[in-house]
């Protein structure tokens, strides 16, 4: 008997028939995340609906030795969910409850599964949403934005995910139940929430989570901006925050992504720009006045052409809708493309673009750049035809050396998107070996069998449960006994 079939036998009898999928044709359809290049078949699908459906698996993982992936809505963007082709799947999709929302604590409980706007519109009669919204809201789930520690066009002023989770219930890799933190904004001791939101599912699965909800604001003012180019539209925006204003969002998009956009939701942009500021001011009525002005100021200073401010929630929506529709727009433009995630000072705007501008020149690919510009956050849409000998291994050079790039200016290799099987080969180009060994110590200490998501983040394994690992040699925290090698 296999170890997938050992698995199956010690489920099957406590899950309903449609909770458990071995068809082929059926685990096709999982086969890959909102990385699409990147496609593999899970031996065995669980559809799972609660913790404790979660547990029984994970457990059942464990004692036959088997590996295992969380999915959630499947959009990420890094192939963090892709399954592993002789694990387990286990899909978190239709655990979408939302246990309860609490106004006077500021506070929601949730399953992984709720999509991330489906809280927000929950809250609202409450007066209250939450913050963190990823391009993908409509779709994406609150798990997944936990793994990935997901920001989103307000992470400017807002932070990312992990500013606005308070407790989790976990999975360990072994099947056990644990709670992490709860409904206090801090906890002492170690920051085992911190080391959980954005772990990408390498250390066990994410069941419940706590999460804040934001006051929503007194006003809001949404301004679209045009420009001739991004070297002025960037300027503009390093003018703007050092102006001393803080937008809950400053986005900008190129000709190309503009053209994308146009052609799948007619969002109107500003005809003939090479790029276009959405800056989105919230707070005071009295404050938000004032700074639309001394935005509206420097980006004239700039050259703006173009400037329209929304006068109702209907002109904000279709300014957003052009922005938020970029990533699937591009499909208009292009059969392929692949998504990457890379971040910047945000002073080195204008110098990175036309570098990025002479990459894809070189590698005879096409680049539409879609960013948040307020925080450096790169997200450049690489432009091929994959059924075109040698386009895909041409987009993923250029795409590579978009990162290369990034970590050259002092970034890093993402932003948002989590690092997943794509970027797991960069990650010794902004790390040392003493680094990636004490990440893996620390992973060690979840999952030492390396069963939890294994091959994502990491290279390869170093430090536990391979006999690769221990040819790195004993780690400086082995040698002062601070650490024990599983």
């Amino acid at each position: 008997m296999s170890r997938i079939e050992s698995v199956l036998g010690r489920i099957e009898p406590h899950l309903p028939p449609q909770a458990i999928v071995t068809d082929e044709n059926e685990r096709k359809t999982y086969e890959c995340d909102g990385l699409a290049v990147h496609r593999t078949v899970p031996a065995l699908v669980v559809r799972v609906t609660s913790t404790a459906e979660v547990a029984l698996a994970v457990r059942a993982c464990h004692e036959f030795d088997v590996p295992f992936v969380a999915r959630g809505s499947g959009t990420g963007l890094s192939g963090g969910a892709q399954p592993h082709a002789e694990g387990v799947l286990i899909v978190m999709s239709t655990m979408r409850d939302i246990l309860d929302i609490d106004p006077a604590a500021q506070r929601a409980i949730v399953q992984p599964g709720v999509i991330n706007l489906n809280l927000s519109n929950e809250a609202n009669p409450h007066g209250y949403y939450f913050a963190p919204d990823p391009s993908s809201q409509s779709v994406c789930s609150i798990g997944g934005n936990v793994a990935e520690n997901s920001g989103g066009a307000h992470c400017l002023k807002y932070g990312f995910t992990t500013n606005h989770v308070t407790g989790a219930t976990l999975v360990t890799a072994q099947g056990d139940i644990v709670e992490i933190g709860g409904d206090a904004p801090e906890y002492p001791g170690y920051d085992l929430l911190g080391v959980l939101c954005g772990s990408e599912g390498t250390l066990g699965i994410v069941t419940e989570v706590t999460v804040r909800l934001t006051r929503l604001p007194e006003a809001v003012e949404t301004l679209l901006i045009g420009f001739e180019s991004t070297d002025a539209a960037g300027e503009a925006v390093s003018d703007i925050i050092s102006a001393g204003i803080m937008p809950a969002a400053i986005e900008m998009m190129d000709a190309l992504a503009i053209e994308a956009a146009e052609k799948a939701v007619a969002c109107n942009y500003p005809e003939g720009a090479g790029a276009v500021l959405v800056v989105e001011l919230d707070g005071p009525a009295v404050d938000v006045e004032l700074e639309r002005e001394t935005v509206i100021a420097r980006a004239r200073d700039h050259g703006a052409g173009e400037i329209r401010v929304a006068v109702d929630d209907v002109e904000r929506g279709l300014i957003w809708k052009g922005r938020k529709s970029a990533f699937a727009a591009v499909g208009r433009i292009s059969p392929d493309y692949i998504v990457q995630d890379g971040v910047i000072p945000r002073s080195r705007l204008g110098p990175v673009l036309a570098s990025i501008s002479t990459i894809a020149e070189e590698c005879g690919v096409r680049v539409a750049n879609v960013f948040h510009a307020g925080d450096g956050n790169l997200h450049p849409l690489v432009l091929f035809d994959g059924s075109v000998e040698g386009q895909t291994d041409l987009a993923e050079t250029a795409s590579g050396r978009i990162l290369d790039l990034c970590l050259s200016e002092g970034g890093s290799i993402t932003g948002e998107h989590g690092v997943g099987s794509d970027k797991a080969k960069f990650m010794p180009r902004m790390f040392t070996n003493e680094d990636l060994d004490t990440m893996q110590i620390l992973r060690c200490a979840f999952d030492p069998d390396y069963l939890s998501n294994p091959g994502k983040v990491f290279p390869t394994p170093r430090l536990c449960g391979e006999p690769p690992r221990r040819t790195s040699g004993e780690h400086p925290l082995q040698a002062a006994g601070k650490a024990e090698l599983f």
